[in-house]
């Protein structure tokens, strides 16, 4: 499903979609974009079951190999894990047109994914080394230590950002017990399921994309 905002689009797909045939896809439409040919995108969608290492992971990362993929690919970070339960949120956005910060990008994107958290007693932060955003508390109650929620991994051609970030809805999580996720160890991922949540994709989608295009506003 297609839809349009007055700055970009908005792509929803049902079915998984390849790691592969994705960023082939968004190096595609970053050309478009350069040549004035297509609109900015914000692509919803799932991948199968792969293990993804950015470019500064390192192969200690991955701590047990299984017959799942691991893929080394061009966004920035370590190692991560993608699969059913997982939202992915690609983002083909033109910094050009808006401020050429990508540090100021990327906030924008972490504070959208805390705005969405606190609509359901979720408090979450950021922290400027370790990019992601991290439970830090629920209905009130102070975990015991932070848990992963989302991450983040872009990666800027011309001033144009691709790749995006992952959040956690209702994922296996036992698949993270294989690596070092963003080359941190010593710490858990969590997911909305596991915090008492019950949310569709449908109305993640919904939700992040309202408070992004607010917050974009500023950008």
């Amino acid at each position: 499903m297609i839809t349009l905002s007055k700055s970009f689009e908005i792509k929803i797909s049902k079915n998984n979609i390849n790691y592969a045939l994705a960023i082939n896809l968004m190096q595609k439409r970053v050309e478009n974009i350069l040549y004035k040919k297509e609109k900015e995108l914000v692509w919803f969608l799932n991948h199968d079951h792969i293990y993804t290492c950015g470019t500064s992971a390192k192969k200690s990362e991955i701590l047990h190999k299984t017959n799942i993929p691991i893929i080394y690919t061009n966004r920035g970070g370590k190692t991560t894990y993608h699969g059913p339960g997982q939202r992915i949120v690609y983002l083909i956005i033109d910094l050009e047109n808006r401020k050429k910060d990508v540090r100021k990008f990327i906030n924008i994107l972490e504070n959208t994914i805390i705005s969405l958290l606190k609509k359901f007693q979720i408090e979450s932060i950021s922290f400027p080394d370790r990019v992601g955003i991290w439970v830090t508390k629920v209905n009130g109650i102070k975990l015991s230590k932070e848990k992963k929620i989302a991450a983040i991994g872009l990666r800027i051609k011309k001033w144009i950002t691709y790749h995006g970030l992952s959040f956690n809805i209702n994922p296996d999580l036992t698949y993270y017990n294989n690596i070092h996720a963003c080359g941190l160890n010593n710490y858990s991922a969590t997911s909305l399921k596991e915090l008492g949540v019950k949310l569709s994709q449908k109305e993640f989608d919904k939700i992040f994309i309202n408070i992004f295009k607010e917050k974009l506003k500023s950008f």
